[in-house]
């Protein structure tokens, strides 16, 4: 515990203070882009090499960038490799570089999963620059993990089948996968031969994240559970459980 502690508090001694957005000339950030879509979900063992894209345009081209530094809540922090910067046109940029997220050394905090920012610095040729706190947002989210189990199999026409499953996401904390409890989870299902689920109903997770409903059996296909995700935690659907109708 002391060990994590002190690596917590330099981490929160790292982030430097906040400055004032800042620039000359006409150099603008047009583009910000974090692991593809802005939703960046961490699980509890495996790193993940991340990627941050800024798309820059100045009237004389942009000549390079400075390291992004990503700040989140709970004095959440990383920093990228320096950037490279590929041009798109005569006065437009990418900036692209990365960054390791290793929940098995970065001691991340629950806490920490929510909105985080990109800070970014774009260099133009002829000069001018631009210093953008807040250039971009994204979701750092704990990942998620969903199972479905429809039984019996097989059962007869207008039997009950009972679904039950489980919801649970990441504790970076304890670095397991704990229940999420009281999240609305759809049960959704996907008749034989059909490539499009429907929702049927919509379940509550309970205490230790599980979930449980019975419904009426009517033709053969799958049935999944279906969780939108929050702020914190990442979405999910589990593979579909086939259930034969005689």
């Amino acid at each position: 515990m002391a060990a994590v502690s002190g690596a917590l508090a330099l981490s929160a001694l790292a982030v430097p203070a906040a400055q004032a957005d800042s620039g000359v000339g006409d150099t603008t950030i047009t583009k910000v882009v974090v692991d593809g879509d802005n939703r960046l979900n961490v699980g509890v063992s495996s790193p993940k090499t991340i990627k941050v894209s800024v798309t820059a345009r100045d009237d004389s081209g942009i000549r390079g960038a400075d390291e992004f530094t990503l700040t989140g809540p709970d004095y959440g922090y990383f920093s990228t490799s320096r950037p490279t910067c590929t041009a798109t046109g005569s006065t437009t940029s990418t900036c692209t570089a990365s960054f390791l997220v290793d929940p098995k050394v970065d001691y991340l905090t629950n806490a920490s999963a929510g909105t985080w920012y990109v800070d970014a610095m774009v260099d133009a040729e002829d000069g001018d620059f631009i210093w953008k706190e807040k250039a971009g947002s994204f979701m750092f989210q704990r990942a998620s993990q969903l199972t479905v189990n429809a039984s019996p199999e097989p059962v007869k026409k207008g039997k009950p089948i009972t679904v039950t499953g489980k919801l649970s996401r990441a504790d970076w904390e304890s670095l397991k996968y704990r229940g999420y409890t009281g999240q609305s989870v759809k049960l959704q299902f996907r008749k034989k031969g059909s490539s499009t689920y429907t929702t049927l109903k919509t379940v509550k997770s309970n205490a230790t994240g599980d979930l449980r409903t019975t419904v009426t059996a009517g033709q053969d296909g799958y049935f999944r559970y279906s969780f939108a995700g929050t702020t914190t935690t990442a979405a999910v659907s589990a593979a579909g459980d086939y259930v034969d109708v005689r």
